[in-house]
């Protein structure tokens, strides 16, 4: 049963860099280099090397590094019955930021069987503290499809958050102690967020025994991001627009960026009673943090949010990293974390 009190300190957003021999390295959707019962076993032998790697870097809840999944949500969505994967659709994601070539919904959503049970349970089998697992998010789903069934995008959210649900409980009964929702689109989205976000992501938390997270944050390091974050400026507003939204959800924990962005502390103070996972680790640089560096960042944190109420995390996931930049980053989040004092499990 879930505990109200925080069960951890350290923690990673959700994905990380898959080893050369299953999948080309440093792409967001890289092709797989096995086939068959070979991949399903590579798949399984590389959930089990990320989670030993996050234990040697003190990460004291790990995830399974999304290692069987091609992406964040179309790992999620190629399971599904109503998504067609070959009638795809040049379209603009992210109010515009890029474009992809995305599947299209073409009937009603449904979920036939469990998506992600098996790398749950092998993560399970391996994590020797706290696992968490990370799905998608409805509208951040909703945003990455072109939707020729609904179109309605609140419909659509509502539809994906009812699997999102049936997937989410037999997570928990495999054993996962956090869900996380990954809503990047939530950072575009502001009116959609207020409106039907919040309810939506409520609607697949809805039953959840175990700790419940929502990630949002400014997108992988890839430079279509990383150009949209220079057009920012030097302060960036979004968090404090949806903070308040958020603080009004049935999340538990909000898992935010901060490392090396023009994001101002201040704005955490807005996460009114919710545990903060906040970003210590740049994802968008190559450039590996001291444990002096990531301490520095929770500091700044602690300024605006109780010291007992903050977890360190990654910015995003690492997925398109250099697998040993990654791990070096998260041997000096471990690092960092023990510094500041709040790396207990």
């Amino acid at each position: 049963m879930f505990q109200t009190m925080l069960r951890y300190r350290t923690t990673v957003a959700g994905s990380l860099p898959k080893p050369a021999w299953l999948a080309e390295t440093e792409k967001i959707w890289p092709a797989w280099r096995l086939a068959g019962d070979e991949l399903a076993a590579g798949k399984h032998d590389a959930t089990i090397l990320a989670v030993a790697e996050q234990t040697r870097a003190g990460i004291a809840c790990c995830s399974d590094g999304e290692q069987s999944r091609v992406h964040f949500v179309h790992g999620f969505l190629e399971a599904l019955d109503g998504i067609d994967p070959t009638k795809r659709v040049r379209r603009g994601i992210r109010d515009n930021r890029y474009e992809a070539d995305c599947p299209s919904i073409v009937g009603g959503i449904r979920r036939a069987r469990p998506v992600h049970l098996n790398e749950a349970r092998t993560a399970r089998a391996f994590a020797p503290n706290a696992l968490k697992f990370t799905l998608p998010g409805p509208m951040t789903i909703v945003d990455t499809l072109y939707d020729d069934h609904y179109r309605d995008r609140k419909a659509a959210a509502f539809a994906f958050a009812a699997v999102l649900n049936a997937e989410m409980r037999d997570l928990a009964d495999a054993g996962v102690d956090t869900i996380q929702l990954d809503e990047p689109a939530f950072n575009v989205f502001f009116d959609e967020v207020e409106a039907w976000g919040i309810d939506a992501i409520d609607r697949a938390f809805d039953g959840i025994a175990v700790r419940k997270a929502v990630h949002v944050c400014y997108g992988y390091g890839i430079e279509a991001n990383i150009a949209w974050k220079r057009q920012l400026g030097e302060h960036w507003d979004q968090y404090e627009q949806i903070f308040p939204f958020l603080s009004r959800s049935s999340a538990d924990e909000i898992s935010i960026e901060l490392a090396g962005s023009h994001v101002p502390p201040r704005v955490l103070a807005g996460l009114r009673e919710k545990d903060v996972a906040v970003g210590v680790i740049d994802v968008a640089s190559n450039a590996i943090e001291t444990p002096e560096e990531v301490a520095a960042t929770i500091a700044r944190a602690a300024e605006f949010v109780p010291r007992e109420r903050i977890i360190a995390s990654t910015n995003c996931g690492m997925a398109p990293m250099p697998r040993a930049i990654a791990y070096a980053k998260l041997a000096a989040l471990g690092a960092g974390a023990r510094l500041a004092g709040i790396s207990g499990s």
